[in-house]
Formats: structure tokens, sequence, C-alpha cells
């Protein structure tokens, strides 16, 4: 008999009989039933669009089933709003950040629920308290540091210190390691089973298939709104999950890897950005993915935004096709025929207030205007993406906030192309979405390079990188340590050179 990892508790906190969901009368969750046991860690699997953050947000308050019932320790939940929610003991820590810029880490930690001292606020209290969470998640963030100076990656650890500031009975994690390294992502783990050690149950939504089988006890596939099958990790391998979800067999994830032309296109010397970045010296060729590797903080995506114009450079030249050029802004960028797909989709790369044709020509609109706007052409273009990009969508006027992550995704995908660049900077371009729209992207940027578009592609998973590049450039502290060819690479050789055991120290 196999015994699960959560076996040993029996009592339900969590109930939800024959839930569904409708938008506009398009039922998008459809009669899901499911238990969940007090001290479990509970995974949910599915693409894009299956039904996973509708499904989380109910059961966190935002939204309202349209049909069923949600009970949480026993007793029906009548009203949904994300204070009831948290009234209860149930917190959503959500894939999209939702920080505030301006603030310190301790005022959004708190914000909503502050520490007073009579009537004033009891800022000493808080930052004590702070500093004991950071603690906890081994980060070297201060609680006086602000939010718009933090990584992608630090951002990710506020929202878990936020979620672990309460006494919560049920924390939902929505892809919690996207942008975490494998150190980071033991010690979230370790804290997890911390946490479950003293009854709290954790519902684990991941993309990243070998986590969800490391940390889950069990888990739930849904497909197309569907509820496809419940059953332990142990009996099921990472290919049976992908195969549940996509409810096919999947071929190849990663395309054959294009052969780049000899033509240099982008050629970067002695670049420096004060206090972030050292001597950055490497070339692009045409129809190349190049890889950029590294541990968080290694100045992979300030590199990136320095060859795009949102950070001013101290020294250093960068020739296009062999011609010296200047670029001071983002506009400068694109009239070279740079684009950029930024790590932070929601922060920089779309408005989700927008619809998906807004979106699309938002950096374009030159191309698309005379005296006015044509607004048939738009429609004519975006059209021709969704199609290509097999984007779902309900209509061409549906806002953003309505998508799933990877259809957000591609349609930052298409923004970003409109522009019709020459050097196209991916920055994570798979964080946070499915195996299949993985593989989209991997043979749409193939396609890329094959039409001779050259491609910096900037990943934290080595796998993309081994699978994705001919060549790969390894980053430390800002600094180069090493640029590895196809047969030199490998996930040690890499991290040797990422953690600074090999290369400029």
């Amino acid at each position: 008999m196999t015994i699960r990892k959560g076996a040993m508790m029996a009592e339900k906190i969590l109930k939800i009989k024959g839930v569904s969901k409708e938008f506009s009368k398009v039922r998008v969750l459809n009669n899901i039933s499911v238990e969940v046991e007090k001290g479990e860690i509970f995974g949910i699997i599915g693409e894009n669009g299956a039904g996973k953050s509708t499904l989380i947000k109910m059961i966190s308050g935002i939204y309202v089933p349209t049909e069923g019932e949600i009970f949480f320790e026993e007793k029906l939940i009548t009203e949904f709003n994300p204070q009831k929610a948290r009234e209860l003991g149930i917190r959503l820590i959500p894939q999209e950040f939702n920080l505030i810029n301006e603030l310190n880490v301790f005022e959004n930690i708190f914000l909503g629920k502050e520490f007073k001292k009579h009537l004033l606020l009891n800022k000493k209290k808080m930052i004590s308290k702070a500093e004991e969470l950071l603690l906890m998640l081994h980060t070297e963030i201060k609680p006086t540091d602000k939010i718009q100076e933090l990584s992608v990656a630090k951002k990710q650890m506020i929202e878990i210190a936020k979620a672990l500031a309460y006494e919560s009975k049920l924390l939902i994690m929505d892809e919690p390691t996207t942008v975490l390294t494998g150190s980071e992502i033991e010690l979230l783990f370790q804290l997890m089973r911390r946490l479950k050690e003293k009854g709290v149950t954790i519902i684990y939504i991941s993309h990243k298939l070998k986590e969800v089988r490391e940390i889950c006890d069990r888990v739930m596939v849904l497909r197309d709104g569907e509820q496809i099958e419940i059953e332990d990790t142990q009996l099921m391998d990472e290919h049976q999950m992908a195969t549940s979800m996509v409810g096919r067999e999947l071929s190849q994830i990663f395309p054959k890897k294009n052969q780049p032309s000899p033509e240099t296109v982008l050629k970067v010397e002695n670049l420096c950005v004060k206090g972030i970045l050292e001597d950055i010296g490497f070339d692009l060729k045409k129809g190349e993915i190049l890889g950029f590797s590294g541990l968080v903080g290694a100045g992979r995506t300030e590199l990136a935004e320095t060859l795009m114009g949102i950070r001013k450079k101290l020294s250093g030249k960068l020739f296009i096709h062999g011609k010296e050029v200047h670029i001071k802004n983002p506009s400068d960028a694109v009239k070279h025929h740079f684009a950029y797909l930024s790590e932070d989709r929601q922060g920089t790369g779309i408005i989700t207030s927008f619809d998906i044709t807004s979106n699309i020509t938002l950096n374009s609109l030159n191309n698309y205007c005379k005296c006015l706007i044509n607004h048939k052409k738009e429609r004519e273009t975006t059209k021709e993406y969704v199609e290509n990009f097999n984007i779902k969508a309900a209509s061409l006027k549906t806002k953003l906030e309505f998508f799933s992550g990877g259809n957000q995704q591609k349609v930052s995908l298409a923004k970003s192309l409109d522009t019709k660049p020459q050097i196209f900077i991916v920055d994570e371009p798979t964080r946070g979405i499915d195996v299949n729209a993985k593989r989209e992207i991997y043979h749409f940027l193939k396609q890329l390079a094959s039409s001779g578009i050259a491609c910096l592609f900037i990943s934290s998973e080595l796998e993309e990188i081994l699978g994705m590049c001919t060549r790969v450039v390894v980053m430390r502290e800002g600094r180069i340590t090493g640029i590895l060819n196809e047969s030199e690479m490998s996930e040690k050789e890499i991290m040797l050179y990422a953690t600074g055991l090999k290369g400029v120290a």
C-alpha cells in the first residue's frame, strides 16, 4: 500500500462541492468538487486558461461562485470577499505582485494591519517583526528597503513574507518559484514543510511539474475548466502530469536549434553601469539565440534595461552591424530596431486595463497613424497575432486583466514584435506559463531566429538555456564570468561560472 506524504491528517479544512463560474455567460469552470485535508500540501496544475486562477480567486473571496458551495472548517462560506477570507485565515500569495512601489518593505508587509502605539503607528515594532519574517526566508532584504528598488525575485519574497505575517490556516501559493533560484526554492520548500508540521494547509499552483511532485501530497489536474483527476503525487510522474494537463501526448518541447549566421548584429564593449555592471562585452550573431544565465542579482535584467536605454550607462560602446550607436532612452532603442520582453509582465510588459489591440500596438502606434489612428489596420494586425500565437480571447475588446498568464505573455510578445525588431531581448519569457504554452513560445522564438532576428535570451531555467541556445553568457555580480559554446554547456559547468568557482571572481 502506498502511504501518501500527508496521510497522517484526515481532518478536512476545505470542501468544494459542485462549484462553477461564468463570466458574461461563458463558463470558465465547471462542476469542481474536492476536499483538502488540514496540514496537506495540495497541488493544482493545468494549462493556462484551465481555470486554476479562477478557482483560487473563489477560495480567497475575490470571485463569487456561479454555482456550488465552498465550506471552510465545515462551515459554509456565504460571504465572498477578500476581507472575509483573511478573517477565516485564508491568505493568497498572488502570481502577479500586489505591492506599492513607493512604500518600504515593512509598510507593504503590514499594510492594512499596522501595529499602533496609542494613535500613532508603531514603526519600530513593525520593522522588528518584518526582520523576523525576512530572516525566516533567509533573504538579505532590509525592512526599510523601497519596493521599487527590489528585483522581481525579492518582490516575490515580500509577497511570501506578507502572508506569513498573519496567522494563516490556509495558504494559497500561485507560482511562487518562477523567479527564484534553486537554493531559494529549497529554502521555500523547507519553510512549507515547517508550516505543514504546524498544521497549516497549503494549496500550491505551479507549472514546474518536478517541484509539484517533490513538495505536494496530492495533485488535481484541470483542463478547459473541467476537473480531470486527483491523484497522489507518488503515483504520477512528470510526463503523466503533462499528458493529463493537455489531454494528449506532447511532442518534443524544444525545437531543433538554429545555427546562426557568422554576421555580427550587436557588439557590446566595456559596458559599465555604476554599482551594477562592470566591463560587459559580448557579440550577438544574426539568427542567434544567445543565452544569459546567472543567479539572482547577477545583473542580467539590468543589462537588458541598459541596452534598452532604461538605465544610464557610465561607459562602454554599442555597435549595430559594425556602426556605433548611442541609445539614451527606450525610444532610441526602438529606432535602432531593439525590442524588449520584460520579466515583469504586468509591471512593465502590458496594461491589464487595456484591451488586446491597444496593448499590441502600444509601442508601434506610429505605424497605424497618418492624421488619425487606422483602427481597421490595428484590428487586422491583432487578428493575425491572435491566430499565429494561439491567443485565447473572448473578443478583441476583452481587457487583459481577464486573460490567463500564458495569454498575457503571448500578448506581451506580440506587442514587442509589432515594432519589427532586428534584436529581440526576452527576459524570463516562460515565467508562470504552462508546459504547452512554453513549447509554443520556444518554437516561435526558433522561427524568429530562423528569419534572421537575433535573440538575447535571459532565463533562470538551465533546461531552457541548454535546450534553446548555442552559446550562453554566464554572469555573476554584474560581471561576465564566462561565455560557453554549445560543446562546453552543461548545468554543472554553467553553475560553476554562476557561483564564481570558475571564471572571473
